[in-house]
């Protein structure tokens, strides 16, 4: 079995398009090892990815070093990302395999703001405004 649990890291998805500069995101923080952008069809306003760099397409073969900074990038967002959207709350996930809800196989974190008065959204299946998502974008950033 790979060390990975069966799924090889792909060069071509989407993620790592963005990385390389390929495919146009709404950029929030970036460093050496993390990049973390708006997710264009959000579970809720400010839902926001962290992913590796790393070319790893599961959790299981994750570096600990990769973590470590996925985790840091995380907690450098998440406190402006709160005071920006107001929310009450804040989920941090990340899935592994299809039955498990990936669907782009290179370790990513999302984290969504919760809010007490609105029931959290299923994964959109359309984009949301790019314009809106561009403005939340620049104002999050200059709060990091």
């Amino acid at each position: 079995m790979n060390k990975n649990f069966g799924h090889d890291f792909d060069e071509q998805n989407v993620f790592s398009k963005i990385i390389r500069n390929e495919i146009p995101s709404f950029k929030i923080y970036e460093d050496d090892q993390t990049l973390a952008i708006m997710d264009i069809m959000p579970q809720s306003k400010g839902h926001v990815l962290v992913i590796t760099k790393e070319k790893s397409a599961t959790f299981f073969d994750l570096s600990l070093e990769a973590a470590h900074a996925c985790m840091n990038t995380a907690k450098k967002i998440a406190p402006a990302l709160m005071k920006l959207t107001k929310a009450d709350g804040m989920i941090l996930k990340q899935f592994n395999h299809e039955v498990a809800g990936q669907t782009v196989f290179q370790v990513h974190f999302h984290l969504i703001p919760v809010y007490s008065d609105q029931e959290l959204a299923a994964h959109s299946k359309t984009q949301v405004d790019m314009d809106e998502l561009k403005k939340f974008a620049d104002e999050l950033r200059a709060m990091i």
